[in-house]
């Protein structure tokens, strides 16, 4: 085939150089100009010459921002976010709109002050302009504003309450936005500051904004300074908050709820249990299920969040009580034992048998604690001694003998008066049970900044931990039952026993049941016969064969399933994930998305206004990364954002979700991915495309389920035929060929 050359004058469309972006950039009241932007030139010089172009001197009072309803200013940092088509807009610098608006929100006219704090609201989103209204001291401008400005115009208030109402919004909007950028710290605040946001609590309840932008600076107060904490909690209660939680907009009653648990979270030891006193009193639990978690409309992710967090919390007052020994010579401790063997057998033995010798007490005692199930039968306290579960394992064992005492006496009876020594330990298997509930709630651990995961049914009833107690040791004494399990060896029953009973109570879970009762329900459906039949299934559909003819068939085919898994991942990045942007008020995230271009050359990534529908365009993204200029991926403590001080980066399950790309020589991506699942694919993923191994479980479990589907697809034909272990030998040569068909 000929090769055609184009002559040497002959014009060929050539692309444009990578550094050459074509855009558009507006002036008030002239035409838009057409103009390619170097990327490689100082942005001074290049506003320089659209200056020049309209005319316009002193062109280092201006600025370019992005036309589209961000309005971000363009810096030296973030010039490489401009993508070709961009419109832009020539403006003033962010110095002198920072001085303009500095003037103008002090203006006398209502009317232009108004204005003023709109536009400040507006643009304080802007990091760049943030940074130069905080240099003016726009930050204490604002407070001031907040502390005196509304004295000020209290006899205005009646005669033009809505301009009134828009402008503490705008002041407060401003406020937020500019505190969120983390240039400012939270210590400087005056108390009167804390009061008057505080009072809009009240004031402002019919007012959506405002009381939104006042909670919303309250939990950042508590969230972020200590003793901010101590002044906010003096100002706010929660008899306060409560009947914001009552009302129908569920921002408000998450932001309300944001409030109640920065408050629990960061109250001392000693005044946890006394706000949850108060919390208790106050009917908190009973009015989120009324008019949240059961309110007629879907539960938003962020309440979701705030629900599990108050969840968390909740549980995590067990700690102190799951991390306390039994004292034996404590004789409060003592009398929960001599209490819980009064409730199951006083009723068969001889009332006040004071009669009796005190060695035949004793012996009766002995007799009773082993009918129990303790392992120490002279003194049980020793019993618990072993932390976790401490004092919450005999605390659960009490409240079930109190609360559900036919129960209680039913299993210590029936247990008790078996010979076929399959009777299941009372006491024994109360203290398993409990530190395997606490390990399921993750008590004592710090709420995730990620979750969403609360369980409805915790929030239908005031002691919803050793409700669930009470549910799960029936359940456990069924369960040891059906499995026919011996006391001989508890040890080992234990084991395999509370394996099973794990798995009931974590299926049913995942069910999320909407109450105690339907829990126990769906935990009737899964007794252990049912779970043997699901772990059947699931083996028959993860079947191993281990044979050498399969083991080498597997070998075989094991590169052509990893290379599929390869191109799924691949396929999924070049879909793309939304990213969240963490940051100190969790409400206000930002997000952004990153797709792997379709020849998996480039990454594009950007940020955007809120979380899309769908996958986002390529050309939509303003930021690009060439995946030849990766160096390195790296995951959890080594990340650069994982290295930050903060309660954030110390959260487990936030740091199994980090992941960060490492670029050039000291550029870095970083990401926290929304699930466990999109980390195993896009870690997976860039790890292919830097041609390493993929080594998530998610890619071991896909390589387990596809071989074996493979492996099933191939041996249909040789069903019920035996596979031998070895290959069958070679037969010997024949002795001549004559029997060869010579084809020529």
């Amino acid at each position: 085939c000929p090769v055609v050359l184009a002559p040497k004058n002959s014009s060929v469309a050539m692309p444009p150089p990578a550094d050459i972006v074509k855009v558009a950039i507006e002036w008030p009241g002239a035409f838009p100009k057409l103009m390619e932007i170097d990327q490689k030139k100082p942005l001074s010089s290049i506003i320089k010459e659209v200056c020049d172009g309209w005319s316009l001197a002193n062109h280092d009072q201006f600025a370019l921002q992005h036309a589209d309803s961000s309005n971000f200013y363009i810096t030296e940092k973030n010039r490489n976010e401009i993508k070709n088509g961009a419109i832009l807009r020539l403006t003033t610098s962010p110095a002198q709109n920072a001085q303009q608006l500095h003037e103008r929100i002090q203006s006398s006219s209502m009317d232009a002050k108004l204005e003023a704090l709109k536009d400040l609201a507006n643009y304080s989103r802007d990091v760049t302009f943030a940074q130069e209204f905080i240099n003016l001291d726009g930050i204490s401008l604002l407070t001031q504003m907040v502390e005196s400005g509304t004295e000020r115009y209290q006899k205005l208030q009646k005669i033009m309450k809505p301009c009134f109402g828009d402008m503490l919004s705008f002041t407060l909007t401003a406020f937020v936005e500019l505190m969120d950028h983390g240039i400012v710290s939270w210590d400087t605040f005056s108390v009167a500051f804390i009061k008057k946001i505080a009072s809009y609590v009240n004031k402002f309840a019919s007012d959506i904004s405002i009381l939104q932008r006042s909670l919303a600076i309250l939990e950042s107060m508590v969230l972020n300074s200590h003793d901010l904490y101590q002044k906010v909690a003096q100002e706010i209660t929660i008899g306060q908050l409560i009947p914001h939680l009552q009302g129908t907009d569920q921002e408000i009653q998450t932001y309300t709820i944001a409030v109640i648990n920065a408050l629990f979270l960061k109250a001392p030891d000693d005044k946890r249990q006394e706000m949850a006193n108060i919390l208790a009193q106050k009917q908190l639990r009973s009015i989120i299920l009324t008019h949240v978690i059961r309110a007629q409309r879907a539960i938003n992710n962020e309440m979701a969040h705030q629900l599990y967090v108050l969840q968390v919390l909740t549980f995590n007052l067990l700690e102190d009580r799951m991390m306390t020994k039994m004292d034996p010579q404590d004789q409060a401790q003592r009398d929960i034992i001599f209490e819980l063997r009064r409730i199951a057998f006083d009723a068969e033995s001889e009332p006040n048998n004071s009669s009796g010798s005190m060695e035949k007490r004793k012996s009766m005692y002995t007799r009773d604690y082993k009918k129990l199930g303790f392992i120490n039968h002279v003194n049980p306290a020793l019993d618990f001694t072993q932390t976790p579960p401490g004092m919450l394992a005999l605390d659960n064992m009490l409240y079930f003998a109190k609360h559900h005492q036919d129960a209680y006496i039913r299993i210590v009876l029936e247990n008790s008066s078996r010979e076929d020594k399959h009777e299941c330990p009372f006491g024994r298997s109360s203290i398993e049970l409990t530190k395997m509930l606490c390990e399921i709630l993750k008590v004592g651990e710090l709420p995730s900044e990620t979750c969403n995961d609360f369980h409805p049914m915790f929030f239908t009833h005031d002691r919803s931990f050793e409700e669930f107690f009470c549910i799960c040791i029936q359940l456990l004494n069924k369960t040891w039952k059906e499995m026919r399990a011996t006391s001989e060896d508890f040890n080992k029953a234990r084991k395999t026993v509370m394996q099973v009973v794990k798995e009931q109570i974590m299926r049913a879970l995942t069910t999320k049941p909407s109450s105690l009762d339907q829990f126990k329900s769906k935990l009737q459906n899964l007794s252990y016969t049912e779970i043997l039949k699901i772990r059947q299934s699931e083996r028959m559909n993860q079947e191993d064969f281990q044979s050498r003819p399969i083991l080498e068939l597997k070998e075989k085919i094991q590169p052509e399933i990893l290379e599929l898994i390869k191109q799924q991942r691949l396929n999924r990045l070049v879909e793309g994930t939304c990213f969240r942007k963490l940051n100190s008020r969790r409400r206000q995230d930002k997000f952004w998305y990153c797709r792997l271009s379709p020849n998996h050359k480039v990454l594009h990534y950007g940020d955007l206004e809120e979380s899309p529908q769908g996958e986002v365009p390529h050309d939509s993204l303003q930021d690009k990364l060439p995946v030849a200029d990766i160096k390195a991926v790296v995951t959890g403590k080594d990340c650069p954002h994982m290295k930050e001080k903060g309660a954030l980066k110390q959260n487990k399950e936030v740091l199994e979700l980090a992941f960060s790309i490492l670029y050039d020589s000291s550029g870095q991506l970083n990401f926290i991915a929304p699930d466990k699942h999109e980390y195993c694919v896009w870690t997976d993923g860039l790890n292919a495309l830097l041609g390493k191994d993929m080594l998530s479980d998610l890619t071991r479990n896909d390589l387990d389920t596809l071989l074996s589907m493979e492996i099933k697809l191939r041996l249909l034909d040789l069903e019920n035929i035996q596979i031998p272990d070895a290959p069958p030998p070679i037969p010997k040569e024949p002795s001549n060929y004559d029997f060869v068909y010579d084809c020529n």
